[in-house]
């Protein structure tokens, strides 16, 4: 197996998500949690000028700057689309990365507890974020087959790719100890896994895992004017990843009407009534229930 020698934990790259920072501070006084014989740790804030405003970005999302293309176009004119380059230049570049594998820490204002979101072929990626769902209770993986050279995220600058751990319910620019210390148990695991697979210790996983797989997201009732007129339907609220049917509840609208679901028997909702998501007006993404090969 492809040994890892690097690893960069990053938070804020949204900058009210507040979880991943106050990890990152926490490591800066303990580096010894995240300390393992046979890797070099290395934090990383990604967006510091989002997070002194406590706002998600300042011209766009970060997590969308790491395209090879938008990397190497100098004439992109907003924040985060400069600060991927210069996060680019210190653990890339993309091509050749400086550093093995990253995790990205998130969390969402939705009920999805902890989630790990697998953007990969590459194997040692599964394999960790197996090893998290089956030593750490209630994690889910949300797993797309996405090249590294691809991806447009964060993680796709690892010379690996990498991990984003997204957890929640929490606020936006909100500590929640819970959510906290999820995270952070969560981030272990993941170095755990890499350091036992250094040392020829990786525990044996299954062939297959389960997870779920992007479909589509689903907008919330506009008016003509493209005004929200609803919201989600008490029926779905706070429900990630619990199969909808035809027929099924999904908005509700401000007059009292309800809109129904009339998609893709057993599609699953995520990310329901992420407030990232409003400026969109997008309500929920839907996945497919899925089995992997590891």
């Amino acid at each position: 197996m492809d040994s890892i020698k690097s690893v960069v934990i990053v938070g804020g790259t949204h900058g009210n998500e507040l979880t991943g920072v106050h990890l990152l501070r926490r490591w800066e006084q303990k580096p010894q949690e995240i300390n393992r014989g046979s890797f070099v740790t290395e934090t990383l804030l990604a967006n510091p000028r989002a997070h002194a405003m406590n706002c998600r970005y300042i011209d766009q999302d970060l997590n969308r700057q790491f395209a090879i293309q938008d990397l190497a176009n100098v004439t992109l004119p907003g924040y985060e689309q400069n600060r991927a380059k210069a996060i680019n230049q210190l653990i890339g570049p993309k091509q050749d990365p400086a550093r093995d594998f990253i995790i990205d820490l998130h969390t969402t204002t939705a009920n999805m507890g902890i989630t790990i979101v697998i953007n990969s072929l590459n194997p040692i990626v599964k394999r960790a974020a197996v090893y998290v769902q089956k030593t750490v209770p209630n994690v889910t993986l949300f797993y797309q087959e996405v090249d590294r050279m691809e991806d447009n995220f964060m993680i796709s600058i690892g010379r690996i790719g990498g991990l984003i751990i997204e957890v929640g319910p929490v606020a936006q620019g909100c500590l929640r100890a819970d959510i906290f210390e999820a995270t952070r148990v969560a981030t272990n695991a993941v170095l755990d896994y890499l350091h036992l697979a250094n040392i020829g210790k990786a525990p044996e996983l299954p062939e297959t895992a389960s997870g779920f797989q992007f479909v589509k997201k689903v907008k919330m009732p506009e008016d003509e004017q493209g005004n929200l007129v609803g919201m989600i339907h008490p029926n779905v609220q706070d429900r990630d990843f619990q199969p909808l049917n035809p027929g099924d509840p999904l908005f509700l609208l401000q007059n009292g009407d309800t809109v129904f679901y009339q998609d893709e028997p057993g599609l699953c909702p995520a990310f329901v009534n992420e407030a990232a998501y409003y400026d969109q007006h997008h309500g929920l993404s839907l996945l497919k229930h899925i089995e992997f090969e590891v």
